[in-house]
């Protein structure tokens, strides 16, 4: 007994468990898309004669991008503006008639039927005009066409056909290019359909209303393991599950004030999906795993070491959290754990530890 009463207590770390709101996070692997990718096509056929931009720069809604041959196009405006010239002179020929008969047809000079006659023929001119100005409209709008120009203000990417190919019929009648407005961007990704019940529940839980469950923000994980600095927010859940994979599409956006994210991108978004009231976390080092089971050591107010099993949940950054085993205000072994053994008496030393939570598993 003297000789245990001389062996001096050791000094061991531990650590001092706290319950707190522990938010679990999931990640999900996504990819970027423009707010607005909108494909650029040729409306009309015929040769491509200029580019007017330089591929992936910024376009503004408006500008010029392409010019194709117009003179062909051309041409039938000029005859189609003979033929309007020509069905306005008919008409104006065919109203003097009618002016003229209109006085001798009350005089009885002439007939009813020389008096419908003249005023059908009028009308008919009339239709002949407008029938022409239509067909005018139609080559202005044609020749219009050749001008393409961008719908939007974006991106522009690199183009798919070159000065002299021959645009807007086979074999070229593909999108010549796309326009991409990324001062907001999307990101689609897949969630399960357990995974989306388990959201869904979360969600009621913080908002019963429903109104402003698509505003919980969302983390951006890009592909160096920075966060992206914004937030985002869910702005579109699928109408179904697909059968075939079990997984429903979600689109949430991001700001992109600084165009850093591009169409076309992956990243992972990172969702908070459910909020454990008065959790426990632990360092994983605290843990022993043997087998699949997990036990830590704990000190007791005698200062006692006692191995006890516990189960775990989720990893949280270098953290467990522990679900069933540990109560808030003990002290467990932090370091040293195979210098202590059952029933030992230690000096526990407390370190300040605090818990990231914040961080995904």
């Amino acid at each position: 007994e003297k000789e245990q009463s001389q062996i001096p207590v050791p000094d061991i770390p531990v650590f001092e468990t706290k319950s707190q709101d522990v938010p679990i996070h999931r990640e999900y692997v996504g990819q970027i898309f423009g707010f607005k990718d909108i494909g650029i096509k040729a409306r009309v056929e015929g040769y491509l004669e200029v580019i007017h931009f330089e591929e992936g720069s910024r376009v503004e809604k408006g500008v010029l991008l392409y010019t194709l041959e117009s003179q062909p196009i051309e041409e039938k405006v000029a005859a189609s503006e003979s033929v309007v010239a020509g069905a306005e002179f008919s008409r104006a020929e065919a109203q003097s008639y009618l002016n003229r008969i209109k006085p001798l047809a009350k005089q009885k000079a002439v007939s009813e039927s020389d008096l419908d006659s003249a005023q059908a023929k009028y009308d008919t001119s009339v239709e002949m005009v407008n029938a022409a100005r239509a067909s005018l409209r139609a080559v202005q709008i044609q020749l219009s066409y050749t001008e393409i120009r961008s719908p939007v203000s974006g991106i522009i990417g690199k183009t798919k056909a070159k000065v002299g190919d021959f645009v807007g019929r086979a074999p070229n009648t593909i999108t010549l290019n796309t326009v991409s407005r990324i001062d907001t961007v999307l990101v689609e990704f897949f969630i399960t359909e357990t995974e989306y019940l388990r959201y869904s529940r979360y969600l009621s839980q913080i908002d019963p209303t429903g109104q402003d469950r698509e505003e919980v923000p969302l983390d951006l994980i890009l592909v160096d393991g920075s966060v992206y600095e914004h937030k985002g927010q869910v702005d579109f859940i699928d109408r179904g599950v697909d059968p075939s994979t079990g997984a429903l599409l979600i689109q949430a956006s991001f700001p992109n004030p600084d165009k850093l994210l591009r169409p076309g991108q992956f990243a992972k978004i990172r969702a908070r999906v459910q909020v454990v009231e008065d959790g426990i976390l632990i360092p994983q080092r605290c843990v022993v795993e043997l087998q699949g089971l997990y036990s830590v050591y704990v000190v007791d107010q005698n200062n006692k070491v006692k191995q006890r099993e516990i189960k775990v949940g989720s990893q949280i950054g270098q953290f467990w959290l522990v679900t069933q085993g540990l109560q808030s205000g003990e002290m467990v072994v932090y370091e040293g754990l195979q210098k202590v053994r059952d029933k030992m008496t230690v000096n526990p030393v407390i370190q300040k530890i605090q818990p990231i939570i914040e961080e995904s598993e």
